[in-house]
């Protein structure tokens, strides 16, 4: 396997050059910043955080439940908006019969696709004894309607492009477009922007091998020429197609999107420089009912439709959050911090313990222990074995002060515990919850042009969109693009083929001797 990234590092390396361009410091002459805030509209006392599931699958593609199931589950997870995004398989409705017979046929050969296809009634009674009623609004958009009142939106054209590409998974919502003939990522964004759609690059870890990285100072190192191509590539989309809004990072319980933060923050890094944002949500990619609460994000809206969360989703007016982190130096140091601030508590333990077998088993591999190339397989999650969140509360965000006068930024949050302040990559600063502000300019020497914010609680974690510094001053004087880029196209869809069935049958020999 290493030998295979050898020689794909000096194929791509004799293609592309590189160029490291040194990221000024955000701050201005007199010590004051501009900062442009994600949320700076939202009104705090009249938005809603809606609970949002943008990535869902049914056995109409690889899932393992029927739509109705997987409806049922999101309702006991307590979601408000839900999208079902099967592989290559636009969802018109969740009342009618909605498969693409291609993709169905072919998930069967497999073993996917498998059980009856089953949908919601216009009237109907959940297994679990919740009745509810499900049809079209006067706004256009359907509802399911639960018998205490509770509405949950479904989210239109929910799809995962790309159903036979190499894990170039991309998903969109609000535009009718499908194409299953080999396709590429810009093949999906491209077409889901010309209709009009918002698109989302699908768990990149998967794409670029970066799971199967055992430390983070090697997941997304641009100085790899291969990393350096899949960021150009990632960089080249968002900034051709302003409909694409960024990456998923945490989903389906983190093992695989562990590293997924450091690409995000190399791609802010990289258009903070030149002004502008990259937004990133969090999903579960549910293919079984137990997955359902792991990852999740939350739309701020005014309104529950799909106008309102289009909306959101393109000025970057939601919060991702997760139940699971699979990250090992993230769960040091927020075990640290926990310690600092409260004490060895239950939680301090058990965060502490997950990384402690993270520890044990990142040494067992590069020792040979297990195969070289093997997932760390552990994660911090508050879920049971059945998917259930076993926390008393979520932590939530319940306001964002920015006071450009002061440089201040203030995240108000409740059942949080710390909150953690990220530029370029770099932990800057950790707060206890209650006294979450941050004062740019006492962390001014390692600010880049960007900072971000992490809340994590006893129920896991919830991350702001990135707050920009001097993005006007900052506006055309960078390309997200670094190096002489070259995109390889369907060439690079043959290398990730290869490296994809390569690294299988590698894994699966590796168990036998």
């Amino acid at each position: 396997m290493k030998n295979f990234k050898v020689i794909i590092a000096l194929t791509l390396a004799v293609i592309m050059c590189m160029s490291m361009t040194a990221i000024a410091f955000a701050a201005t002459e007199d010590g004051s910043y501009v900062i442009t805030n994600p949320y700076e509209n939202i009104n705090w006392e009249t938005v809603t955080a809606y609970k949002t599931a943008l990535h869902s699958h049914t056995n109409a593609s690889d899932g393992d439940d029927t739509l109705k199931a997987s409806v049922e589950r999101h309702v006991e997870a307590g979601f408000d908006i839900v999208a079902t995004t099967d592989h290559g398989t636009v969802n018109y409705s969740w009342a009618d019969e909605n498969v693409n017979t291609l993709i169905y046929g072919a998930m069967s050969l497999f073993g996917k696709s498998e059980g009856e296809l089953e949908y919601l009634s216009t009237e109907g009674v959940f297994s679990n004894g919740t009745a509810y009623t499900y049809g079209t609004a006067a706004n256009g958009d359907d509802y399911l309607t639960l018998d205490s009142g509770k509405k949950m939106l479904r989210v239109p054209y929910g799809i995962e492009n790309n159903a036979v590409s190499v894990n170039a998974h991309v998903n969109s919502w609000f535009a009718d477009y499908v194409d299953n003939t080999i396709t590429t990522y810009e093949d999906a964004v491209k077409g889901v922007h010309k209709k009009g759609g918002v698109s989302v690059i699908n768990h990149p870890g998967e794409y670029t091998k970066a799971r199967y990285e055992i430390r983070s100072e090697n997941a997304y190192n641009d100085e790899n020429p291969v990393y350096n191509y899949y960021i150009n590539k990632f960089a080249t989309l968002i900034r051709e197609y302003d409909s694409c809004i960024g990456i998923d990072m945490n989903s389906k319980g983190d093992n695989r999107t562990r590293f997924d933060r450091i690409l995000w923050d190399n791609l802010l890094q990289r258009f903070s420089a030149n002004g502008e944002n990259v937004y990133a949500i969090a999903s579960s990619d549910a293919h079984q009912l137990s997955v359902i609460d792991t990852g999740y994000t939350l739309a701020l809206l005014e309104e529950q439709s799909s106008a309102a969360l289009k909306n959101a989703l393109l000025n970057g007016e939601f919060f991702a959050a997760s139940h699971c982190l699979g990250n090992y130096d993230e769960l040091v140091a927020i075990a640290a911090s926990l310690k600092e601030f409260y004490g060895e508590t239950e939680l301090y333990n058990k965060v502490n313990t997950t990384a402690l077998e993270m520890a044990a088993k990142i040494e067992g591999i590069e020792n040979g222990e297990y195969a070289a190339d093997e997932d760390i397989g552990i994660t911090y999650s508050t879920l049971d074995d059945d998917g259930y969140n076993t926390s008393a509360a979520d932590p939530r965000i319940s306001s964002i002060t920015v006071d450009e006068a002061t440089d201040v930024i203030t995240i108000n949050t409740t059942d949080a515990l710390i909150v953690r302040f990220i530029s370029d990559g770099k932990l800057i600063c950790t707060k206890k919850a209650n006294e979450a502000s941050l004062d740019l300019n006492e962390v001014s020497a390692e600010l880049g042009d960007y900072v971000r914010v992490e809340v994590f609680g006893e129920g896991g974690i919830v991350y702001t969109q990135a707050f920009l510094l001097d993005a006007a001053e900052n506006a055309g004087t960078a390309d997200p693009v670094k190096g002489s880029y070259v995109n390889l196209g369907v060439l690079d869809f043959l290398f990730a083929e290869f490296n994809n069935w390569y690294a299988i049958i590698v894994r699966f020999f590796s168990t036998l001797f």
